[in-house]
């Protein structure tokens, strides 16, 4: 098939790479152009495991191109994704005005008939926005899709070409049949297409990021219980995913979710339905939750130390979660200003995340090149994202290199007992 993309962001991309890699011809449009070079040299300003190799192979098999030139993308495909950001506006609804734009532009740029896809995580009606503003712009004929994503960073390749569902939002049709024959070889394994109309399927990404954000803030919850109680928030997590009516996902208590999705999710969905008369109350104390729990370890190195101001703090983990550099809503930034506002200083290290913290913090905090670097003569460990690396370190090693044995594990990354043997003083989360 003969596809256009636009917006070369992180969902974009993917979608394109992946589309390319099982046979379609597939142009990827962005308007900045020093993006667009850089892909064309099969390079990529993200890090995302298996994605520059795929953009690579099929730049190579001539079946993935990159272009600034949206007229030609869309008037030489028929399947025209849309795939440009959503920021949270200052009332915390999606900004549409990149989608909007974008429907605008395509509807003048069409020569036939097109499928306009809305990729984009965008409220329950806009396709039907995109299909009013696409009537007035041409005399062409057009379908408009939802066909919402569900790919989680660090593990995106997968999740597109091997997904748990489909979710296709389509009014006519001609647009389902075309979407059908589309995601058909990336179902073969019999993951379902979804076909609805275009409001559920909008709806369908919000709830499912939705209940998922409230699992996470409920588990934190429990958490913090165990603490006052004195109960092990790894026991009664076994004892609560062997329910089959619950599972085991999203059951880890930590320090807090953040990234690109969630937190805005979260916000757009409290939004819209307000917009609709409805306050969502569950979400409200998620939300409040999560935002407590993310300063959870400071109040811990507070008690512990009494004053933290003078204290050198190693902090290991500065990404929302392993295998992304993406700090947008990390714990890691609010957890950092709360030690500096307090006096400490920080000494901080993230496989990946490194040139994304020092855009954010410029020299209010230092870098390491590794995690034994970020630990020399350090008050306390505190590591707030789980990467494997940090799993099993050389704990002799790090004791020597710390002026204090001390650790704050917002991830529960290691076994209490095994650690305290070690010589290191232990605090977790949920856990005596």
């Amino acid at each position: 098939m003969k596809i256009a993309v636009v917006g070369t962001g992180y969902v974009g991309l993917v979608a394109g790479a992946c589309l390319a890699e099982n046979g379609n011809d597939v142009i990827c449009v962005d308007t900045d152009a020093a993006k667009v070079r850089l892909l064309q040299r099969g390079r990529i300003p993200i890090y995302e495991p298996g994605l520059e190799e795929l953009v690579r192979r099929n730049r190579a098999e001539k079946r993935l191109n990159f272009t600034t030139a949206l007229e030609s993308g869309v008037r030489k495909s028929q399947i025209i994704f849309v795939a440009v950001g959503t920021p949270t506006g200052e009332d915390g609804s999606a900004d549409l005005k990149h989608v909007l734009d974008v429907a605008r532009d395509l509807a003048r740029a069409m020569n036939g008939y097109k499928v306009v896809v809305n990729k984009s995580t965008v409220p329950v009606g806009t396709a039907a926005r995109v299909r009013d503003i696409i009537r007035r712009e041409t005399t062409h004929p057009f379908s408009v899709v939802s066909n919402p994503e569900f790919l989680k960073q660090g593990a995106a390749i997968d999740d597109f070409m091997k997904p748990d569902r489909v979710v296709i939002g389509a009014e006519d049709a001609r647009a389902a049949e075309l979407m059908k024959e589309l995601y058909a070889p990336f179902t073969r394994t019999g993951a379902p297409i979804m076909l609805m109309d275009c409001a559920s399927a909008e709806l369908s990404k919000y709830a499912a990021n939705a209940m998922l954000a409230t699992r996470i803030s409920f588990m934190n919850e429990v958490s913090n219980v165990c603490e006052a109680v004195g109960a092990d928030v790894d026991q009664v997590r076994r004892a609560v995913a062997s329910d089959r009516r619950i599972g085991p996902s999203f059951l880890f208590p930590g320090v807090g979710y953040g990234g690109s999705c969630f937190p805005k999710d979260v916000k757009a969905m409290l939004r819209f339905a307000s917009a609709n008369d409805y306050e969502f109350h569950i979400l409200r104390a998620v939300e409040c939750v999560n935002e407590r729990q993310k300063l959870r370890l400071v109040t811990k190195l507070q008690s512990h130390f009494g004053s933290i101001k003078g204290k050198r703090v190693a902090i290991w983990g500065l990404a929302f979660k392993p295998r992304t550099d993406d700090m947008r809503e990390a714990p890691s930034v609010p957890l950092i200003g709360a030690l500096l506002h307090a006096g400490a200083t920080v000494h901080a290290y993230d496989p990946e995340a490194m040139k994304v913290a020092r855009g954010i913090f410029d020299s209010k905090i230092s870098y390491a090149d590794n995690g034994y670097a970020a630990l020399t003569g350090a008050d306390a460990l505190v590591i707030v994202t789980e990467w494997n690396e940090f799993r099993e370190p050389d704990f002799a090693r790090m004791r020597k290199l710390m002026r204090n044995p001390v650790i704050f594990d917002g991830r529960n990354i290691y076994n209490p007992e095994q650690i305290r043997a070690q010589g290191f003083t232990y605090f977790s989360m949920g856990r005596p």
